[in-house]
């Protein structure tokens, strides 16, 4: 699509409506490859499919929560694949021009957030494999340097380096970093589940694990109740939707270059709930065999290959479990923040330059690593602050505007998105009051029940998009007509 009559602020051609679209269904399976095959994803899912207790809660907590996952998804990617625009760019249709630039940085400060805890992670699979050696064992040891090991250091610094170098060449380098690394991780996958079990004497779906080091080892997972109970299992499903909060925003990110809303839709299909359950089926699995040889719940893949005899194979299983690491943290750490910053000052930045404000302040934060603390408060305090913005977008997209936008205006000062002085005072009203229940309340304060941390980001979504919706139609905006929309 060809853009006029575009104001300076708001225009760069990273930020312009995609014109390549010619990724297919595979390419956005693999997003999904990419974005859940990480040591944090093998964690969550091993942990929450020990607390669905049997095979069948398994299927019903995490098939129905995949679905979900599913549905969300692709109404987002529509979205992007009818506009061709970037998160932020879309998001000026329902926080004005300017507005948009708080849901884009809120979704920033979140991926240079994470951004710099996936590193750690793939670092620490690479760590866990050199310290095999007593040479590296000792200065591991003996070596510290701002407040981490010599070698904890070292291997931060390549891996967050590796990672500059696959974008190098813009989001066609990331669709061929993803399209090699997802299948790479379910290989290693399912040669780990594999060996293990014939280790373990067969495949096993009963863990036999005690309740008291059950509940112990999956702390992290903030599920709570007793493993296999209802509300565990509805606490199992709303964590497992949540973990993904902030790729619904961004997803329209990569859906802008399909080829089609069949490539989306059989993408997000094969890549979501098909995807999803096989994955957390096999790290569930694998997780029960290494248990039953080694006799220690081990919810980390990298100390499970940690553990193993052949040299060869622990460092096949480090590395691609490192590199799944760094598929995430490009397709949803790395993306999003580029065009995110780039949104801000578009003059100035860039999608390369936006990546590497994010990779800037990811390394910044690693003597301070803040994610070294309990990772289901983080997702779930932080994937409730998204809720309100994923509701307010789809309300607007689809019930206010019923999925026509006006595409050059998003890129016009003084077109139809400039509401009050280029913000929509409805959409600020509405994040408002959906982050004061979604995670301001259960995460600061006692005046809510306990359970309802669990389910924040779903209060976020419903009352800030409810709100949203009153608002709109309180105080409507004017729409153009037709031919002027996407």
């Amino acid at each position: 699509m060809d853009i006029r009559n575009v104001t300076p602020n708001l225009y760069n051609e990273d930020l312009a409506p995609a014109r390549d679209r010619h990724w297919g269904a595979f390419s956005i399976f693999n997003v999904w490859t990419s974005d859940v095959h990480s040591l944090w994803g093998y964690y969550l899912a091993a942990s929450l499919f020990l607390l669905c207790g049997t095979f069948l809660n398994f299927v019903v907590a995490i098939g129905l929560g995949s679905l979900i996952i599913f549905f969300l998804m692709t109404l987002v990617g529509y979205a992007g694949e009818k506009t061709g625009v970037p998160y932020p760019v879309l998001a000026r249709a329902s926080f004005g021009v300017w507005g948009a630039n708080l849901p884009a940085l809120v979704r920033a400060v979140v991926a240079c957030f994470w951004y710099g805890a996936q590193t750690a992670a793939a670092s620490g699979a690479i760590v866990a494999l050199l310290t095999r050696s007593d040479a590296f064992m000792a200065f591991h040891k003996n070596t510290h340097v701002l407040g981490h090991s010599g070698l904890e250091v070292v291997c931060y610094v390549v891996v967050w380096a590796l990672q500059l170098l696959i974008i190098q060449n813009g989001m066609e380098t990331v669709r061929k970093f993803q399209d090699w690394a997802g299948p790479a991780v379910w290989v290693a996958m399912l040669i780990l589940a594999v060996g293990l079990s014939v280790k373990a004497g067969g495949i096993s779906f009963d863990h036999g694990i005690s309740q008291a080091v059950l509940l112990e080892k999956t702390k992290d997972a903030g599920v709570p109740g007793e493993p296999g109970s209802f509300w565990a299992l509805m606490a199992v499903g709303a964590t497992w939707v949540t973990y993904f909060a902030a790729l619904y925003l961004n997803f329209c990110d990569f859906s802008r270059y399909a080829k089609n809303r069949a490539a989306i839709t059989k993408g997000n299909l094969w890549g979501l709930p098909v995807n999803l359950l096989l994955f957390s089926l096999v790290a569930g699995v694998t997780t029960i065999a290494a248990f039953r040889v080694y006799g220690e719940v081990m919810l980390h893949p990298e100390q499970i290959s940690a553990r193993f005899d052949n040299w060869f194979l622990a460092a096949l299983a480090a590395l691609t479990f490192a590199v799944a690491t760094l598929g995430i943290n490009v397709v949803a750490n790395f993306v999003s923040p580029a065009f995110d910053f780039a949104n801000v000052f578009p003059r100035l930045i860039d999608f390369k330059k936006g990546g590497y404000i994010a990779a800037g302040v990811a390394l910044v934060l690693y003597p301070f690593a803040p994610w070294e603390g309990n990772a289901s408060h983080f997702v779930n305090a932080i994937g409730a602050t998204m809720g309100p913005l994923l509701g307010i977008i789809l309300v607007d997209y689809y019930l206010i505007a019923k999925g026509r936008v006006n595409v050059a205006a998003l890129y016009q000062e003084n077109g139809e998105y400039r509401y009050e002085g280029g913000w929509n005072v409805n959409a600020l009203i509405a994040t408002a009051i959906g982050a004061v229940f979604s995670s301001l309340l259960p995460n600061l304060t006692d005046l809510l029940p306990s359970w309802w941390g669990t389910y924040g980001w779903f209060f976020g979504v419903a009352i800030g998009g409810g709100v949203y919706y009153v608002l709109a139609l309180a105080r409507p905006r004017a729409m153009p007509a037709l031919t002027a929309r996407a």
